[in-house]
């Protein structure tokens, strides 16, 4: 199948998270498990997975990158060839399961901001490109990812982070997508923000970034976010939050077919219990699958965390879709499911003809849970509307609603709430 053939139909992949030694596998690097891994993976049906290297032992130094590191992950990338799936690769580790991953030329004595010191700017890209380059010749080397959730280094909560300012993360963000580019030309090179990005009021990286920057706009949704604790495991909003993302990423994206790949999505416990992982999973899929416009969904992750580890938040041990030990868990089967479903057919949802129109000078925490345009959108979607997101000010916009097949346009205020012995409305007098 051609690569644009197979960009017409839908992807589902893993993130690959290694059941020996999790991601410092790097360290004590065995081809043989790796392989045993991506059986696995790849006898769930699947098609892709998301590599993760970590920073610090790739580029110990600014001016070295380690070439038997390289080698690697270009092996892991055969490895998954063989297989049948295709590799997507983060360079910038960065950020894993609460876990920091930065070089020691970055921090105490050497410390320079991530996104603005010279020096380490370039030493990113000369990293970014290096590794797109190794990979660029490797028919099944999707792209790059310049890293998981960097956004989280420039702004609170993060205990010590790297202010910046919107132009400055958009100079960098540039900039390393056009590295990746350079080390592999015409990939699938993109950029991945946590939900800051959509919810934080002032935060650097910002919606218009994420949908206008890269080769496609990466959504992670996870409920732990308030959505869960908010609206219960089976909730509409819960339910369906990760399509909000989806198209609530649209309304920001000039290009109006730009494709969205949900990156990151996982049954975080206990808010969803082990028990009810397969339903979520099912009911998450589903929703999303829904949206027009869907590259892919990469669920989180592979395998289990091993318990022999220490210190990771209690949810992050139990999200794969595959024990530690390689078996299929309830979600995993779920997931194989819904991906033997689809292999093979176009992706081609209903359009989804109702817009809610997100006024852009609100602030973005009008967006998170809580917030009311979220919680309108949530109203209408469990009143089965299915709606879509566009921004206030393209509500007369007739070739952009006639291009995303827009016929109705609401505002969060046209939304009725709630009274004694009523339920949830639209007011369109």
């Amino acid at each position: 199948m051609d690569r644009a053939a197979r960009h017409r139909t839908l992807r589902f992949g893993a993130n690959y998270t290694p059941t020996r030694g999790w991601f410092h596998h790097w360290l004590d690097f065995d081809l043989a498990e790796v392989r045993a891994d991506l059986d696995s993976i790849a006898a769930l049906g699947l098609d892709h997975v998301r590599v993760f290297p970590l920073w610090p032992l790739f580029q110990p130094n600014r001016t070295l990158i380690r070439p038997r590191a390289v080698e690697q992950l270009v092996a892991l990338a055969d490895a998954a060839a063989e297989r049948g799936l295709d590799v997507n690769v983060d360079g910038l580790q960065g950020h894993l399961s609460s876990f920091d991953f930065l070089p020691a030329w970055t921090g105490t004595w050497h410390r320079r901001n991530l996104f603005t010191d010279p020096d380490v700017v370039a030493g990113q890209e000369e990293y970014l490109r290096t590794l797109a380059a190794a990979l660029a010749d490797r028919p099944n080397f999707l792209g790059m990812t310049i890293g998981n959730e960097i956004n989280q280094f420039s702004d609170d909560p993060h205990p010590d982070p790297d202010r910046i300012t919107e132009a400055q993360a958009q100079r960098w963000l540039e900039r390393m997508l056009a590295a990746c580019e350079e080390g592999a030309p015409g990939r699938f090179h993109l950029h991945a923000e946590y939900d800051a990005a959509w919810f934080r009021d002032g935060h650097p990286f910002t919606p218009a970034q994420a949908a206008r920057l890269g080769a496609a706009t990466a959504v992670h949704a996870w409920v732990f976010n308030g959505t869960a604790q908010r609206h219960g495991r089976s909730g509409t909003a819960t339910e369906q939050h990760a399509a909000y993302l989806v198209e609530l990423s649209k309304a920001w994206a000039e290009d109006p077919h730009r494709p969205v790949w949900l990156q990151e999505v996982g049954a975080p416990a206990p808010l969803i219990p082990p028990e009810h992982a397969a339903e979520f999973t099912e009911a998450t899929l589903a929703a999303a699958l829904d949206c027009p416009g869907l590259w892919g969904v990469t669920w989180w992750c592979s395998h289990d965390v091993s318990r022999e580890l220490a210190d990771f938040p209690e949810l992050e041990y139990g999200l794969g879709l595959l024990t530690n030990d390689r078996r299929t868990k309830p979600a995993g089967a779920a997931v194989a499911r819904i991906a033997g479903a689809w292999r093979g057919r176009e992706h081609r949802p209903a359009v989804r003809s109702t817009a809610l129109a997100l006024d852009s000078g609100r602030p973005r925490s009008a967006c998170a849970p809580g917030g009311t345009f979220f919680e309108a959108w949530a109203a209408l979607a469990a009143e089965g509307i299915r709606p879509a997101v566009i921004r206030a000010e393209h509500a007369q916009d007739r070739p952009l609603l006639a291009a995303r097949g827009i016929k109705e346009v609401l505002h969060p205020e046209d939304v009725r709430r709630p009274g004694a012995g009523t339920g949830w409305g639209v007011d369109r007098s």
